[in-house]
């Protein structure tokens, strides 16, 4: 199927820019035919917004984010495939940096692509997607490759995010490394990560135990990813990514899409106003301490400088042997040297 002509392709490449769709999702499939019908194709992620939206409604350990008893608890929901949620990286990282004592970030996956009966908003099939993917790796300046829509297609996004669950079973920690590396396996080398194969590597890089993941996600991991669903659908999400910020007294402030990093610590600030940013080293060798691979714009939002500035100091460490460089055709991940023992 073609997509259409001038101003609604116009329209509609912005819609894909901008979001990631997320589809009604009861089950673990679309309860009937008039359901999806009604549903727009999930990976229509629109840039300007920074959302990945619902069609129907209208509505390193500690400094992680993820332990113990904190005064603000953020609830993220997510895919492993939203690319608008690969958009925010570089604020949730930071975020975890600076104010990491006082956060806890809990991770929720979304169910972005059911599979590819939801057709609709002019993308018919997989390699519809590969464009669109190239378009929001410039407007989010963050890595990442179409062409495995190309190449070889996903036909959907719960089982990589049954996966997460089943590495949640595991280790909080090690679950959201194992997030973060099948992410750069689909947005950056172009792989499929609904194959055992590779969701098998990344548990390995990762620190998983491979056996027991797979165990896990034939038996308790759907259950959780269920779980996951309803509570998206209780929370009125319509999109990703969705972070629901909440403090203590009921305060609660809702960051939908894409947003700068100001929004977060605006957002902290009102749940939390005795919130304070814990001061860390912005030098190479400590940003890639705390996460093994960065991006170029990572790295210059964690670094406070330009992009030009990162990329010239990346590309030294690299000539210099201190760093690998992981080439895409939308830009490098820069990764430690030991970053895939």
């Amino acid at each position: 199927m073609m997509l259409p002509g001038n101003r609604q392709a116009t329209r509609i490449l912005r819609t894909l820019l901008v979001a990631c769709l997320l589809v009604p999702a009861p089950g673990l499939k679309a309860q009937n035919k008039q359901t999806m019908e009604q549903a727009t194709n999930p990976l229509l992620c629109d840039p300007a917004k920074g959302v990945c939206e619902i069609p129907g409604t209208d509505t390193v350990a500690r400094q992680q984010g993820i332990t113990g008893n904190k005064p603000v608890e953020i609830v993220y929901f997510t895919d492993p495939i939203c690319s608008s949620c690969w958009g925010i990286e570089p604020q949730l990282r930071k975020m975890k940096l600076e104010y990491g004592a006082d956060i806890r970030v809990s991770y929720h996956m979304g169910g972005l692509l059911p599979d590819w009966s939801y057709n609709s908003g002019g993308i018919s099939k997989p390699s519809d997607v590969a464009h669109h993917w190239d378009e929001v790796s410039r407007y989010y300046d963050m890595p990442i490759d179409g062409d495995v829509w190309l190449e070889d297609p996903l036909p959907s996004s719960y089982p990589p995010s049954i996966a997460f669950k089943a590495a949640q079973l595991q280790d909080e920690y090690k679950a959201i490394a194992f997030l973060r590396r099948i992410r750069e396996m689909v947005f950056l080398e172009k792989k499929n990560i609904t194959k055992w194969e590779h969701l098998a590597q990344a548990a390995l890089q990762t620190g998983l135990d491979t056996d027991r993941l797979k165990a896990d996600y034939a038996r308790e991991a759907e259950t959780l990813f269920k779980a996951d669903l309803d509570l998206a659908r209780k929370s009125g999400v319509r999109g990703f990514p969705t972070l629901q910020i909440n403090g203590q007294a009921g305060k609660q402030e809702i960051l939908y899409g894409f947003r700068p990093y100001e929004a977060f610590e605006a957002a902290l600030a009102k749940v939390h106003p005795g919130i304070t940013k814990t001061p860390y080293v912005t030098s190479r060798e400590s940003l890639f301490t705390h996460y093994p691979t960065l991006t170029t714009k990572e790295y210059a939002v964690l670094s406070n400088q330009t992009t030009e500035q990162s990329e010239t100091q990346l590309e030294q460490a690299f000539r210099q042997g201190i760093l690998d460089k992981v080439t895409t055709k939308n830009g490098p991940m820069w990764q430690r040297k030991d970053a895939r023992q």
